[in-house]
């Protein structure tokens, strides 16, 4: 065992030193959200500005306390933690505060807490602990049963709520499955599913299903001569047209009128720039506005007047291209990518297995955040309620993403030691 002469002993700096400027320029953003004729005191804790304020400094005691624990408390405590997740998700249920048509907020006095947010981190920590549990076997498939049902429980009582974007990014964790050598040919079947699903919304179920059945009977008689072929291929044809069926059902009844608008417009079935498509429109205007290096600082018109709905929480984006332009959107883009490709890379030099799996698990939450709240600004998929890390208002998120991040933090300074 080493020896701590510090609590920053073997903290990678590299990191800290992205999120700490991450927290700055998306205060900055926030804080410029905010601005405008009659905006007075935009520090105080009546004002979102002030408030995120708050949120950042209060982090930094959640991370003080996180780089104090023993490293081997996350792997001791993983299943309790997540248990106490589950436990938050259904209660929200119950007593939870209605905001946006979901019931997923705990109402504490002024402020309110989000669970699904640190249902990530329980959720991480169990599918960490069980895939680093010795003589683990992901070709079983009781195994890959074991650790789907994991991530698949809290995506189940999210969806209750409903929040469909908070359970997106649960999903996202199925990728950390593939590190640990889960066959792609399950990522193949992944990415036909998605072409399936594209092509069923795309062209209708009736189309989808006649041009699924053509290309299956071609096959089949491209094959006649390898009857050995021939089952695999009837039973692909009756799984895909079972799953045109059941996207087709999703889609009309069971998605709101508002979620399908929103798929809609990026498929291109419809152009409603004054109704379903008027946040994406006004998102469009305000960072094609910015140009190249942006209209300045505190100067952004599409942002000052309120163009832009939510655009210091989901469309904080939006800020930094009309304000700070191409160069300020690049830049945001590059510290992402840089946080990520340095999360990848310090997980694969873990020495345990729960530390690589949850350093994988961080930058696969943190990508899925980070593609769909950026995409759906600019047109490239529905929009989706969920915030941009360490850029979007919000505590909860926050407070989240922080303890995410740093908990990996602490765990690859434990490197050294042996974190079962």
């Amino acid at each position: 065992m080493r020896n701590n002469k510090s609590l920053f002993t073997n903290i990678d700096w590299t990191l800290v030193s992205i999120y700490l400027v991450m927290l700055f320029f998306g205060w900055l953003n926030i804080y410029a959200a905010n601005f405008g004729e009659g905006t007075h005191d935009l520090l105080s804790m009546s004002t979102e500005p002030g408030k995120q304020l708050f949120w950042i400094g209060s982090s930094f005691i959640w991370i003080l306390l996180i780089l104090i624990i023993d490293g081997k408390f996350y792997t001791t405590f993983s299943y309790f933690m997540y248990a106490i997740t589950i436990l938050l998700l259904i209660g929200v249920l119950v007593v939870g505060k209605e905001i946006g048509g979901a019931k997923s907020w705990y109402a504490i006095g002024s402020f309110s807490m989000q669970p699904s947010e640190f249902a990530k981190i329980g959720t991480l920590l169990a599918l960490s602990k069980y895939l680093s549990t010795l003589n683990i076997n992901l070709d079983l498939m009781s195994t890959k049963i074991k650790a789907l049902a994991i991530i698949m429980a809290p995506i189940f009582f999210i969806m209750l709520q409903p929040d469909a974007g908070s359970a997106i990014v649960f999903a996202s964790l199925f990728l950390v499955l593939f590190r640990e050598g889960i066959s792609g040919v399950y990522l193949v079947l992944i990415g036909l599913a998605i072409t399936l699903f594209l092509l069923t919304l795309t062209l209708q179920v009736q189309t989808a299903t006649i041009i699924v059945s053509s290309l299956c009977l071609l096959f089949g008689i491209l094959l006649k001569k390898n009857r050995k072929s021939l089952k695999p291929a009837f039973l692909s044809l009756i799984f895909a047209i079972g799953f045109i069926q059941s996207v087709g059902y999703l889609y009309n009844e069971v998605l709101r009128t508002h979620q399908k608008n929103r798929i809609d417009l990026i498929l291109g079935k419809i152009d409603d720039v004054h109704g379903a498509g008027y946040n994406l429109h006004q998102s469009k205007i305000a960072i094609g506005s910015g140009g190249f290096s942006g209209k300045g600082f505190l100067e952004g018109t599409q942002t000052k007047f309120n163009f832009v709905p939510e655009q210091s929480t989901d469309f904080i984006f939006c800020t930094i291209g009309e304000e700070w332009g191409f160069l300020g959107s690049l830049f945001t883009i590059g510290l992402f990518l840089l946080l990520l490709f340095r999360l990848i890379h310090l997980a694969e030099r873990q020495r345990s297995t729960f530390s690589r799996v949850f350093g994988y698990g961080v930058a696969s939450i943190l990508f899925c955040h980070f593609f769909i709240n950026i995409g759906m600004t600019v047109g490239i998929v529905p929009v989706i309620g969920i915030p941009l890390p360490f850029f979007s208002y919000g505590g909860s998120s926050l407070w989240g993403f922080s303890i995410l991040l740093f908990i990996f933090i602490k765990l690859d300074a434990y490197r050294m030691d042996i974190l079962h």
